[in-house]
């Protein structure tokens, strides 16, 4: 794992939280007994992740600085950059090429709190030679995620936030990528929503026949809802 590094996205406004977000960074809010963001730190440091890039937005810059400090309290090395405007999450991963050195990253959501362990999955990565992998939870709304769309075991489609949804699989925040990642970020062109779109990434892997994928397993939720943060602070408690 010495040439894979981290990455925890912890950007955006955080306004479906609103008002819980007027003041802070959402992924400062707490989540049990400790701020969100530190569970997906967590994750990343027990598979053996120690080079950690922070992505964050201009407004909550400093706390989530002042909060996480060196990386010493978790046992690991962070390193921030900004994220100037709400792009989107594949910009924002963009940013962790110099920090990666162009190489493997395993990029977690600063929303996303589970407890399984990484590492098993990581090695399943390894052993598969694909270029990516992509973690799925069966989820009970999984119109409100990217859905893979499956033939037999392969998943040939990621469709974003669907109405009627493929499958009952929502596309956690939990990714590995190998270094292809960023001409493939440097190709994209913003959706609709005036973002460089995570969805498309992971269809680039999968037409190129690069994507490896798992059921994450254990617990997971994200808390970029109301409702889901409410399901966070439950698991939370018992993390």
């Amino acid at each position: 794992m010495r040439d894979l590094r981290g990455v925890v996205l912890a950007g955006g406004s955080g306004s479906r939280l609103y008002p819980l977000t007027k003041t802070t960074n959402k992924h400062l809010l707490p989540v049990g007994s400790k701020p969100m963001v530190y569970y997906p730190i967590e994750s990343l440091v027990s598979a053996g992740i120690l080079d950690i890039l922070v992505v964050t937005g201009v407004h909550h810059f400093g706390a989530l600085v002042a909060q996480l400090g060196s990386g010493a309290e978790f046992g690991c090395r962070f390193t921030y950059k900004v994220q100037d405007r709400a792009g989107g999450i594949a910009e924002a991963l963009g940013l962790a090429e110099d920090f990666a050195h162009g190489g493997r990253v395993a990029v977690v959501l600063g929303d996303n709190v589970f407890d399984a362990p990484l590492r098993p999955h990581l090695d399943r990565w390894h052993e598969s030679g694909k270029g990516a992998m992509i973690l799925l939870a069966r989820v009970p709304d999984p119109q409100r995620f990217g859905v893979p769309r499956f033939d037999g075991e392969r998943i040939v489609e990621v469709v974003e936030k669907p109405p009627e949804p493929p499958s009952p699989f929502a596309v956690t925040g939990v990714y590995f990528y190998d270094s292809a990642i960023y001409d493939i970020i440097r190709t994209l062109r913003p959706s609709t929503r005036g973002e460089l779109e995570i969805s498309e990434v992971n269809t680039r892997y999968i037409a190129r026949g690069q994507m490896h994928w798992a059921e994450l397993g254990g617990r997971w939720t994200d808390a970029g809802t109301m409702e889901s943060y409410a399901r966070a602070q439950a698991l939370g408690t018992r993390l």
